[in-house]
């Protein structure tokens, strides 16, 4: 069974600034400050954030389904604001998944506005099928919501001076 859910949300920024956060590492560090209900630790176990990186995600205790798995940055094209990662180890492949990828996109609007296009494409394996429920943009999109209001605050901030 194969599938797709996203979510888009617009921000009132340069996409070169919403960029800088999902291109690198630094979201994944503002998540796990911002967020330690969805994120309990994350680790990266090599790279530096380009193409091969691999990151370990462990969840709060009580997260339904898993506490962990490890994911590879499969692309980070900079030119075109475009980073996706697969699922290596644990977590949704354990749920008789097998494929689980993140795509996200920053998507220029004008100068100051960009849209955070996040997309999950999955596969799942037809005896497990009732699993496909695992599945859900939620925690993309509080982690878009999460990065709009950081980068709108440290936008004004910047105004501000």
């Amino acid at each position: 069974m194969v599938g797709q859910l996203s979510h888009e949300v617009e921000v009132n920024v340069a996409a070169s600034e919403a960029w800088e956060l999902y291109g690198t590492l630094r979201l994944a560090k503002l998540v796990k400050e911002e967020l330690s209900t969805l994120l309990e630790k994350t680790e990266t176990i090599q790279g530096d954030g380009g193409v091969g990186t691999i990151f370990k995600l462990t969840f709060p205790l009580g997260t339904p389904g898993f506490t962990s798995y490890s994911e590879k940055f499969t692309k980070v094209d900079h030119e075109k604001r475009l980073k996706e990662v697969e699922v290596i180890e644990g977590g949704y492949l354990d749920l008789g998944f097998t494929l689980y990828r993140f795509r996200f996109e920053i998507i220029e609007k004008g100068n100051d506005s960009c849209i955070i296009k996040s997309t999950i494409e999955f596969d799942v394996k037809e005896e497990a099928a009732a699993n496909v429920s695992y599945a859900t943009i939620e925690p993309l999109a509080k982690v878009a919501e999460l990065v709009k209001t950081h980068l709108i605050k440290n936008k004004a901030a910047k105004d501000a001076n």
